[in-house]
Order: C-alpha cells, then sequence, then structure tokens
C-alpha cells in the first residue's frame, strides 16, 4: 500500500475502512541469511538497507521488547552533521543527505524538519573554536554559519544575552540541521523493510549466540532457536550485555541520558539551541512541548530512569539561557541508555568473531546518525568490507591509536 493525498482522500470518503497495518508481527522461522539483533531505528534501517539496497532479503530483525521501545522512542529528536574530525564529518554528512530525502525514499512522513542548529559561543576561545569547526564542516562541503551577538539577537531574540551568567556572543549555525519525528523514522524503516520481505520479530530476546570454531551459527531466543550465517549486534545501551554472549568483552560504558518535554505553549522556538556554557539543548515539538536535555549520569547503569543532581543541572542549563523557563511547567522526563565509547564516536565493524558484526558506541549522537548507519552496516554485513563513509569507526581504533576524539576529552567516556 502506498500512501498519497489520493488514498487519504478515498480512505476519508469511504470511512477510514482500508487501512491495513504497516508492517507485518512476524514469527520466527528456523533460519535466515542474517540476523539483526535490535529493532530499534539502526537495527530497522539495516534491514531495509541490506533488503533494498543489497538484495538479502531473508533477513530477521529481532527485538526483545516491541519495535522503538529503547532509545530510538527516548531521544530529543535532533539531527545534523556539524561535526569537526575528517571521520565523523564525512560520516554524518552523508546521513543528513539522506535524511533530506527520506520521506520520499520510504513514501512515509518522517516528520524532518531542517529548522536549523545554533550552537551559542560566549567567549573568545570559544568562538574560535567554533570558527575552527565551521571551516572544517565548509571544508567537507557542509553548510555552516559563525554569527555574531545581533545576528543571533536577530534570530533569537527572547535569550537571555546581557543579564546571563554568561553572555551571548554569537553562535555557530547549520541550517540544513533541525529535526525529526523518533516514532515515525522507526515505523518507516519497518514498513518499508517488511515491504521486501524482512521479517520483524518481537517479543523475541536473545538469550544466547552460538559460535562454532571461531564462526558464528546463529542465535538462541527466547522464541526458539534461529541459524543464521551473518549476526549482526544493533543494541544500543545493551550492546555490552548482548556481546559477551558471543564472550566479547566492548569498549563502551553504559550510562542514562535523561530528556524532558514542558508543557505546550505557542510557538516560540523555531530551531534547535545548544548552550555553550553547558550541555544544555533545547527545541519545540509540533504538539507546542519545549524538549529539552543535558549531560549525561556519571555512573554506569542500565535503568531508564536517571537520578535527581541531572536534573537539577538540566533545569539549571536552560534558566542561564532562556530565564522565561522557569514559568513552565515540566510533563514528562524519561531516560534511555547511551552505549558510550571511550573516544565519544562510534563503532560499526566485524567482530573477532566471523559472521558476527557490531554496530555501537554511538555515545548522544545515535539518532542522528540512523540513515547513515543502516547504509553503512547494512554494505559491511553484505560485503565484509567498510562503506566509505564509515570507514574511521574500526573496533581496533582503540589498539591502533586511531581514536576519533571529536570532543577531546580522551579515553573517559562519562566526559564525552
Amino acid at each position: 500500500m502506498s500512501y498519497s493525498v489520493f488514498r487519504l482522500a478515498r480512505e476519508a470518503l469511504r470511512g477510514q475502512v482500508g487501512w491495513k497495518p504497516a508492517w507485518r508481527d512476524a514469527a520466527p522461522k528456523p533460519g535466515y541469511d542474517a540476523v539483526v539483533v535490535g529493532g530499534g531505528g539502526h537495527g530497522l534501517a539495516t534491514a531495509y538497507y541490506l533488503a533494498k539496497e543489497h538484495g538479502l532479503a531473508n533477513v530477521a530483525v529481532l527485538e526483545k521488547s516491541w519495535i522503538g521501545s529503547g532509545n530510538a522512542g527516548r531521544n530529543t529528536t535532533i539531527i545534523r552533521s556539524n561535526y569537526l574530525l575528517p571521520g565523523n564529518e564525512r560520516f554524518y554528512e552523508w546521513s543528513m543527505k539522506l535524511w533530506e530525502g527520506l520521506e520520499q525514499e520510504l513514501n512515509y512522513n518522517t516528520m524532518v524538519s531542517q529548522r536549523g542548529v545554533l550552537n551559542l559561543y560566549h567567549s573568545d576561545a570559544q568562538r574560535d573554536a567554533y570558527a575552527r569547526r565551521g571551516n572544517g564542516m565548509r571544508l567537507h562541503g557542509v553548510d555552516a554559519d559563525l554569527l555574531d551577538a545581533a545576528q543571533v539577537r536577530a534570530r533569537h531574540p527572547y535569550l537571555d544575552f546581557d543579564n546571563a551568567r554568561f553572555p551571548i556572543r554569537g553562535g555557530l549555525l547549520q541550517r540544513r540541521g533541525g529535526t525529526a519525528r523518533h516514532d515515525a523514522v522507526v515505523w518507516g524503516y519497518a514498513r518499508g523493510a517488511d515491504r521486501r520481505g524482512v521479517d520483524i520479530v518481537q517479543n523475541c530476546e536473545v538469550v544466547g549466540i552460538d559460535v562454532v570454531n571461531g564462526k558464528v551459527r546463529g542465535v538462541r531466543t527466547t522464541r526458539g532457536d534461529i541459524v543464521a550465517n551473518k549476526v549482526a549486534l544493533a543494541c544500543a545501551g545493551n550492546s555490552s550485555r548482548v556481546a559477551s554472549l558471543a564472550g566479547l568483552r566492548l569498549p563502551i560504558e553504559s550510562h542514562v541520558l535523561q530528556a524532558f518535554v514542558s508543557e505546550a505553549i505557542k510557538p516560540l522556538i523555531d530551531g534547535v539551541i545548544t548552550f555553550g556554557a553547558g550541555h544544555f539543548y533545547i527545541s519545540q515539538s509540533d504538539k507546542g512541548g519545549l524538549v529539552f536535555g543535558g549531560d549525561i549520569d556519571g555512573y554506569s547503569s542500565y535503568a531508564q530512569r536517571g537520578s535527581l543532581p541531572v536534573v537539577e543541572d538540566v533545569m539549571e542549563g536552560g534558566m542561564a539561557v532562556l530565564p522565561m523557563l522557569g514559568r513552565l511547567r515540566v510533563l514528562r522526563q524519561w531516560g534511555g541508555i547511551m552505549d558510550m565509547s571511550m573516544d565519544g564516536s562510534p563503532i560499526i565493524d566485524r567482530t573477532p568473531i566471523a559472521g558476527l558484526y557490531l554496530n555501537a558506541g554511538w555515545c548522544y549522537g545515535g539518532f542522528k546518525a540512523t540513515p547513515a548507519s543502516g547504509w553503512c552496516f547494512a554494505h559491511l554485513i553484505a560485503h565484509d568490507a567498510p562503506h566509505p563513509a564509515g570507514d574511521a569507526f574500526r573496533l581496533d581504533r582503540f589498539v591502533t591509536g586511531a581514536v576519533l576524539d571529536e570532543k577531546g576529552v580522551g579515553a573517559q567516556p562519562n566526559l564525552h
């Protein structure tokens, strides 16, 4: 079934009786050519591109709960490609280009809104750092504009420029950045993968990975054993736990990242704004709520809830740049499990076990990477070779020293 304005009008006249489920709730088969573990955006995008770009349709996506129940449904929906280092910039710009054509690609409204991402700066040193980042972006063909305080004030006059603890001196703007609807992205990729023959199996937790003579043979699940020549892990914050089933220890830690939504108000923030003197970012949803977040909780955890000190820190950051937030009520709060890598950059690579592939270590950048992550991971699984856009995300870079320390804080996952 294709979606269009004509189909919408037809169903409206027929009383909405012709709609069908967007994807099948499939039962697992005894065997597949490839199994993707994890039914979030990355896992579903991987399965979709495996089928569409590489002709590998005998694929299953295994999700222990319902699709999108993990980090895909627990984020602040920001998309951007304003990175500095070549390995990251190349990858995230490819993801941005895929975002720009995603709704036409999937025939699904993923609500991509390129409203702009503005990173505020508050000192001369920070201005120079953003100028360097902007120049690096432009060298890779990515849009970047360095704004002064007057230009920022013209775009967002409601910010606290003069009376703030950290006066706003300007900002780095990527106009093509913005937001997308996280649930719709999951549903769109699920629908696209299902239409190409992929089985999406929910409530199917992987409890074991069968390895014989150094090669993967399949997985054991709560719904039976499944034979597969290739097993791909896209489990986000649970990557370490699932990889341990195959005897692997990963260079990542799991931390909680909290996010918040305020009560709905009239349109106010028409872009994404980040605070440069602390970790705080904010945008406004189509429903009118202000969506914002900040730092991860400093301790390792698998709980999808956070601590009060981080709540306080996020609210302080918001009040420092937008004092008007103090008059709003927070309606919802949630936590997602971040798989923080040792250098703050992701991993898309083969593991030492033949036929076992890893997609992990996304830190804060998982949602914005969804299209390119699926694209590059599918290429790796199909060809046993990295895609050029993701060839810097090697698992062995922590041994060779070819790390991608975008933030410059070393091998401290809790600081990235």
